[in-house]
């Protein structure tokens, strides 16, 4: 009893820190129809920032994903060989874009997903 009294270490106050979250994205997702994107040359003006596509197809024996930047002019693509499904390409396109927009150097990212449906 008399050793907790005497050492300063079990007298010292509690240091306490509330947690603070910040739930804000540092990012914003713009959902556009494919009318958006062909009644102009050019982004839509409710596009900022860079302008990326993405696809994902399969032509008999081979399953492949791309990605162009348009605004950089980059463009990735790769084989997945023959047993990828058209989405597991489509989500291997969309990774390999969000990879390359983390990395590049600007304080905001804008995402812009055009839409299309097939029949």
């Amino acid at each position: 009893m008399q050793l907790q009294q005497s050492d300063l270490t079990f007298n010292m106050g509690v240091d306490v820190m509330r947690p603070a979250f910040n739930l804000e994205p540092k990012y914003r997702v713009t959902m556009l129809m494919r009318k958006d994107w062909t009644k102009a040359t050019g982004a839509p003006p409710a596009v900022k920032g860079l302008v990326w596509f993405t696809n994902g197809s399969k032509m008999r024996d081979d399953t492949g994903a791309g990605v162009y930047g348009q605004s950089v002019g980059r463009r990735l693509s790769s084989s997945l060989g023959r047993y990828a499904t058209v989405f597991q390409a489509e989500i291997c396109a969309s990774l390999a874009c969000v990879y390359e927009i983390q990395f590049q150097t600007r304080p905001e990212k804008y995402v812009s997903a055009l839409i299309v449906r097939q029949l």
